[in-house]
Order: structure tokens, then C-alpha cells, then sequence
């Protein structure tokens, strides 16, 4: 479906973002419901799934069903007895129990191979970047600091952006060689999607951490991490985002030869010297 993505008529394409963003709705939500949170007819459910080779669209259920029971066979249920009049205990359980599980998820071995080979790209960088905007800002800061501590050698590290002192003209003189972390969510931002495809253009592997395979993200970078955005509650969750940047930052750290761990010693204690950290009276 996402190789067909493209080549879609536009309301099917809606119709197949849900499903490819949604996949636990798909086998548990009615044609009818997934229609409506999709915002497209239940006829285009219908016709999405003849459009993919399917006879209907309970094919498509049956599938996502099947692949949901996998997944959760022999998973225990949540443990705790709600208090009476609840006072928020069910709602910090939903959530957390989300969270975890797609946080989980990461390590499965389809997504681990994305974060393998997008850690081999980073850590061959000459330079390394980062960008994110409004909610993404924060991701992409956290990895840069955290690959400010692996850098060896001449290798500059980066957050740049309209929020940051690196200005976006940092970016005009990267090439061949270099690399930037792009971080967007639905809705995309403009400026981070130009961002990365000129840089695309000026020869710049991009490395994308994105909330779907048919994100505009994924389809210019050269290696793409999926994490989920979606939420228990009223707003998009970004804890997915910030554990994919530790998973790749640790295993690029693995791959770069260099001594992270002393690095982040040395530096603290230089900072230490500085009297930034503080200090209990004596």
C-alpha cells in the first residue's frame, strides 16, 4: 500500500493513510467508523480495498485482525483495580500502557533494521544536523546534544532552524557527506519539508524520524525512522520520537569508534569546573 501510495487517486489516498497510520482501528473498528475518523465516504473504504487485489473490505479487517492477535498473543492484561470514582487512575494507566507499548514497539525487528541503517549513515556523517520545528524542536535538540557528546575528530554538530542561533543558513554550504536528522509530525511543517529536500538536492543524506511510511519526510530521506504520534488523550505524543533518537543515537555512538562515555565524563566535569552544575550547601 505504501509503494501504491503515490499513484492513488486522492481520496483513496486518505483513505489509505488511515489505514497505514491506524493499523489496531483497522481490525477493530468497524468499515463504517473508520470511514468517519478517516473523513472519506465508506464506499472509498470499499473501493481501497478492491483497489489493492481485495474482494472487500472485511478482507482488510480479517488481515489487520490476524496480524493484531499475533502481535498480542499471550500479552497479560493490564493489572490494578480502578478506585472508585476512578480520579484520573484509568487515564494515567490508558496512557501509559499506550506509551510503553509503542515505545516497545521500536525494538521489533523491522524497525530496528530502519535504525540500523539510518545509525550507519549518521555515523559515517562528515557533519551532522538537526531540524525539527514546534513540537519537533525539542527531539531534534535532544539529539544533538546527545551526538555532541560521539562527535570525534573535526565533526560539527548542529541544531539549526528559525528557533535556534544556527540559522537555516547553516545549511548552505553542507554536501556530500554530511547529514541531517529531520524530525516532523502530522501536520508538516513547510520549512522543515523544503529544509530537507534542498538539502537532498545538495547531496545531504537525510535521515528522517516520521510519523508514517507515506509522510513527505520519508519519501526524500535516504533512511526514514516510523514512530507513532498517535495519543490516548486530546494531543500528538512526541515520547516515541524522543526514544527513537536514543536508540539512534546510542547505536551510532557504537559505530563511530569513539569513547562516549568518557567524552560525557570529561565534559561534566569541565562544566563542573565552571560551576554550572549545582551544589548542596555545605
Amino acid at each position: 500500500m505504501a509503494e501504491r501510495f503515490e499513484t492513488m487517486p486522492p481520496q483513496l489516498r486518505i483513505a489509505a493513510r488511515f489505514v497505514l497510520d491506524h493499523p489496531q482501528d483497522v481490525a477493530l473498528m468497524s468499515m463504517r467508523e473508520q470511514a468517519q475518523q478517516a473523513g472519506v465516504s465508506h464506499s472509498t473504504m470499499m473501493r481501497l480495498a478492491r483497489w489493492l487485489g481485495l474482494e472487500g473490505y472485511e478482507d482488510m479487517r480479517n488481515l489487520y485482525a490476524r496480524a493484531l492477535r499475533e502481535t498480542t498473543a499471550g500479552l497479560p492484561a493490564r493489572q490494578g483495580i480502578e478506585p472508585d470514582g476512578d480520579s484520573g487512575f484509568s487515564t494515567a494507566g490508558v496512557v501509559a500502557d499506550a506509551l510503553a507499548a509503542q515505545i516497545s514497539s521500536l525494538g521489533e525487528y523491522g524497525n530496528a533494521m530502519q535504525f540500523i541503517a539510518a545509525a550507519d549513515l549518521v555515523a559515517g556523517s562528515r557533519n551532522l544536523f538537526g531540524l525539527g520545528l514546534r513540537s519537533a524542536y525539542p527531539v531534534a535538540s535532544h539529539f544533538v546534544d546527545i551526538m555532541s557528546f560521539a562527535a570525534g575528530g573535526e565533526r560539527k554538530v548542529m541544531l539549526v532552524g528559525e528557533m535556534v542561533g544556527q540559522g537555516l543558513e547553516a545549511l548552505q554550504h553542507a554536501g556530500r557527506g554530511d547529514v541531517l536528522l529531520a524530525v516532523g509530525m502530522s501536520p508538516y511543517e513547510r520549512t522543515t519539508i523544503e529544509v530537507a529536500r534542498q538539502s537532498a538536492r545538495q547531496g545531504v543524506g537525510v535521515v528522517a524520524i516520521t510519523d508514517s511510511s507515506v509522510s513527505p519526510l520519508t519519501r526524500i530521506a535516504r533512511e526514514a525512522i516510523i514512530v507513532s504520534s498517535n495519543s490516548q488523550s486530546f494531543f500528538r505524543s512526541m515520547a516515541p520520537a524522543f526514544a527513537a533518537v536514543e536508540i539512534l543515537a546510542a547505536l551510532t555512538a557504537a559505530r563511530s569508534g569513539t569513547n562516549a562515555a568518557e567524552r560525557v565524563k570529561q565534559s561534566e566535569e569541565q562544566l563542573a569546573a565552571f560551576g554550572i552544575y549545582w551544589k548542596p550547601p555545605r
